[in-house]
């Protein structure tokens, strides 16, 4: 940002411009005016540049970490190389249990996409696990290593301010952000407002030294339907708009996270008023899921919120797995949630009317009414997956020349019966000018 408002063209910025087929001129005039955002750590060097916003294709995040109870450093090396396979555009670490620092710096390393975290989960272990002792030196000092480890992005609850909490008592889940929840504990113990808030422009220093974007964190994001677009989470928002400003007036990058469970009909007012409140900063979105009731399928009834949301002008989706509410997602969760939301985004790309978004498409179908099985492979979101489907009934490689597939076989194949049409009696033309 800082120098794009200088009128300079970065190589990142060139890079973002030749992979979105945009001009660079472009790219830095949005960057200049917050609307895209190029999360860069100078740290991370072996990072290719990626641009989030409005003018740039939308975006899919992969959540990863480990708990507690699960998961380990290779497992979440697993996690990365299948987030970078299946097409992930950054990762987050969300690590909470083993040795923090370590998974964190193993993500980094194995990582060609840009790592996010949400320091205050490292902020609680160091604190021994009661948030009560959090100190703003400590707080900030956690934020200056994982900036030197090559973070790109932090998550930062800043926006959950002491007087909302008379609100919070009138929902039906109250809290249900880690982050934001840990936070509500501190500023009830101390009586005190949120320290994140309270210390904004020295992690506003921070990231300027590293030239780390913040993600603002929707503290109050609504946890079911019933709690969705309500005085918690639009007042948070608010603050989010003005924290926005205030990053901006040091250069800062900043994108805003949205909300989990919202309705479908409410979708598009919740993503117009981001752009309204936050002045257009780019939108990352989680889900939204669009009901409370898909346990074990979430990855579904979230995806349908984030294609509405994408339409609508989100610039990043926060993937969600099958696992969400049930427990901790593995590497194969990983990658159907990726590809959920790779299809989320790409539907998106295409009610947005981007360029050559349908192109794939179009050429999929042709692949198809020609019978072309193995480019119907190549061009699919999971090839491997696509191929697995096919080859379950007819393995055999003569059958990537048939001209049918096991569901309607040779006889029954409309594309087939159609092709026989047209070669014995033409497209019709003839008949219909006489």
């Amino acid at each position: 940002m800082h120098y794009a408002r200088r009128g300079i063209i970065t190589p990142e910025m060139e890079y973002v411009a030749k992979a979105e087929e945009l001009k660079p001129e472009l790219v830095r005039s949005e960057v200049a005016r917050g609307r895209l955002i190029i999360p860069a750590n100078i740290n991370h060097t072996h990072l290719n540049p990626m641009g989030i916003g409005i003018a740039t294709k939308c975006k899919v995040n992969s959540n990863i970490g480990s708990s507690a109870l699960a998961s380990d450093i290779d497992g979440e090396v697993e996690k990365v190389h299948t987030s970078v396979k299946y097409g992930a555009d950054t990762v987050m670490d969300l690590s909470t249990g083993g040795d923090l620092d370590a998974i964190r710096a193993a993500v980094i390393e194995n990582s060609t996409i840009p790592v996010g975290t949400v320091p205050m989960y490292q902020i609680l272990h160091d604190c021994g696990d009661q948030i009560e002792n959090l100190t703003i030196e400590q707080m900030l000092d956690t934020l200056e290593k994982q900036a030197k480890q090559g973070v790109s992005y932090f998550t930062i609850h800043a926006g959950f301010l002491l007087r909302f909490m008379p609100e919070v008592g009138k929902r039906k889940m109250g809290i249900v952000s880690r982050g934001g929840s840990l936070m509500a504990s501190w500023m009830m113990h101390h009586h005190r407002e949120n320290p994140f808030y309270e210390a904004y422009d020295d992690i506003l220093d921070i990231c300027q030294r590293y030239d780390v974007s913040l993600s603002l964190g929707d503290s109050l994001r609504p946890g079911c339907l019933y709690d969705a677009s309500d005085e918690c989470q639009l007042g948070e928002l608010k603050v989010l708009g003005e924290l926005t400003e205030r990053a901006w007036e040091k250069d800062v990058q900043v994108m805003i996270e949205g909300p989990g469970h919202v309705p479908l009909n409410q979708v598009e007012r919740n993503m117009k008023l981001e752009r309204d409140y936050c002045h257009e900063a780019p939108f990352y979105i989680l889900g939204p899921l669009v009901t409370d009731i898909a346990a074990g399928y979430d990855h579904i009834s979230s995806a349908i919120g984030a294609a509405v949301g994408g339409w609508h002008g989100a610039s990043m989706l926060c993937y969600v797995t099958k696992k969400e509410h049930l427990g901790l997602p593995n590497a194969d969760d990983v990658r159907e949630g990726i590809i959920a939301y790779k299809i989320a985004a790409h539907a998106a790309d295409i009610a947005r009317g981007r360029k050559d978004a349908m192109a794939p498409d179009d050429a999929m179908s042709d692949a198809r009414y020609n019978f072309d099985w193995n480019k119907q492979f190549e061009l699919a979101l999971d090839p491997e997956k696509a191929k697995e489907y096919h080859d379950e009934t007819l393995p055999q490689d003569v059958f990537k020349e048939a001209e049918f597939c096991s569901m309607c076989g040779p006889k029954f194949c409309s594309y087939k019966i159609t092709q026989n049409i047209m070669e014995t009696y033409g497209d019709g033309s003839e008949n219909e000018q006489q």
